[in-house]
């Protein structure tokens, strides 16, 4: 079986690194014979610094499906040219702070104690450039925007994730989720661990799926687990579906 896993809040706490128990309970899974698939609304570049080296081979699905990553190899999906001019219009005539995501490097005028400033690039590995610097978009998260500005993005041909409690909207290319991600990777029948908006069409879609925590989107999951729990779920799922 392939058992896919959201990172931030499911498997990843506070931005820092897996805990021993979470990778200790992955690494038993791989050895059961199932496949680990991790798919987070993060980019690869900051995908990898949270993972431990034993499991930076796993098949990766970044920034909600617009990026894939397979034996070392990054491909990604660019929001539409036209798109990115509105985006960087929007933002210079609103004054917002934004995160704009290219292939690898990214573009950032939020505030350096927001708690996802620490993640984003954390390894240095990357260069922080201006807007307009950027080869493309991958994603654009905007931050704490006014209502009539989340309103006018809906109106465009773009996929949209709002994060109520962070007060982020999160800009992709239309019909772009975790979903899409799968089906670029090949992958039909997975168990799917997640915690927010955009894992709910991959647990609608799930052989069996886990929320972590008390999000709403655990109405369309199969269970609910707590944080302290998700190792012991993990190596419970692995067990049970072994032979299956």
């Amino acid at each position: 079986m392939i058992f896919v896993f959201d990172l931030d809040g499911t498997i990843c706490f506070q931005g820092a690194p897996l805990d021993k128990h979470i990778v200790n309970a992955l690494h038993k899974v791989q050895a059961q014979g199932h496949e680990i698939i991790f798919a987070s609304a993060r980019p690869i570049r900051d995908m990898l610094p949270v993972l431990p080296e034993s499991l930076q081979d796993c098949r990766m699905i970044g920034s909600n499906g617009a990026f894939t990553y397979v034996d070392g190899l990054v491909e990604v999906e660019f929001l539409h040219a036209s798109i990115q001019s509105q985006i960087t219009k929007l933002v210079e005539e609103h004054q917002l702070a934004y995160l704009a995501d290219s292939d690898w490097d990214y573009a950032y005028t939020g505030s350096v104690e927001h708690p996802m400033y620490k993640g984003i690039d954390s390894e240095k590995k990357a260069k922080k450039r201006r807007i307009h610097e950027l080869t493309g978009f991958s994603k654009v998260l905007l931050f704490d925007p006014p209502k009539n500005v989340i309103e006018h993005v809906k109106t465009w041909p773009v996929t949209t994730f709002e994060y109520a409690e962070e007060k982020i909207l999160d800009i992709c290319s239309p019909n772009l989720n975790k979903i899409k991600g799968l089906e670029r990777l090949g992958v039909k029948q997975y168990i799917a661990f997640g915690n927010d908006v955009n894992d709910r069409l991959m647990f609608e879609q799930a052989t069996h799926s886990v929320c972590v925590g008390m999000h709403s989107v655990g109405e369309v999951a199969t269970e609910r687990v707590a944080q302290q729990d998700v190792h012991l779920k993990i190596m419970e799922l692995g067990q049970v579906w072994q032979n299956q």
